[in-house]
């Protein structure tokens, strides 16, 4: 990866933070671009080639959470890895932004050269992310369309982040089988991922939200103790 070729845009309204981090991450070879609202960074991901979204939960006008929101509809940045910042420990917090679609979390305090290294990881997950030949998986009501990107549950339109059709279509590909939350957490994150395997559960929880929106049906199973298998 030749990371100077990387535009990171941080969103944050304490200047000495994102200043700190921009300066760590153009040290470590990325281009970096900051901003202090949610506004401004909305703006300038439409308007430019931004690689990854470093964004601050607390904004002084449209929150992070709201941030997230729009991008995973936007057309143009719906894929769009994004590092959640916040002042908040507590679970809801971490949990509320990873269904939202965040691909990891930070809680401040940080260690900005631990940001450095998810930067890192988190862009080369996303280069690594390969779309697999045309096909379909057909199960029950439910159709995955491998070349689309898209989940059907009786011609419903199911609406997914990157991350929930990768685990569902883990699941589906692997049926009758029970998947263990660090397994799946190894497969869909990777081996470098820093989370944990509380992550797969609220993907999970997410995943069955959204099925039940169109369908009676609980297609994936708990298997208590272990993990998840698509009945």
């Amino acid at each position: 990866m030749n990371q100077s070729q990387r535009h990171i845009l941080v969103t944050d309204d304490e200047e000495y933070i994102s200043e700190l981090v921009k300066f760590n991450l153009e040290k470590a070879g990325f281009m970096v671009s900051v901003c202090h609202n949610g506004s401004t960074a909305l703006q300038k991901l439409e308007d430019e080639k931004i690689d990854l979204l470093v964004l601050d939960l607390m904004l002084p006008d449209i929150d992070g959470i709201e941030v997230c929101k729009r991008v995973r509809k936007s057309d143009k940045n719906s894929e769009l890895p994004i590092i959640m910042l916040t002042a908040k420990s507590e679970e809801i917090d971490r949990i509320l932004g990873l269904e939202l679609g965040a691909d990891d979390y930070m809680t401040k305090p940080f260690s900005v050269k631990e940001l450095v290294t998810r930067v890192k990881t988190v862009l080369r997950r996303s280069e690594h992310h390969v779309e697999e030949p045309s096909t379909v998986i057909q199960w029950q009501h439910m159709t995955m369309d491998l070349e689309r990107h898209e989940v059907t549950i009786n011609g419903q339109s199911i609406e997914l982040t990157l991350k929930e059709f990768d685990l569902l279509k883990y699941l589906l590909k692997n049926r009758g089988r029970v998947m263990s939350r660090n397994f799946l957490l190894d497969e869909i994150w990777g081996y470098d991922y820093f989370g944990e395997t509380r992550t797969v559960d609220v993907h999970i929880r997410n995943i069955r939200k959204k099925i039940s929106d169109y369908s009676e049906d609980d297609y994936i199973e708990t298997v208590r103790g272990v993990g998840y298998k698509i009945k």
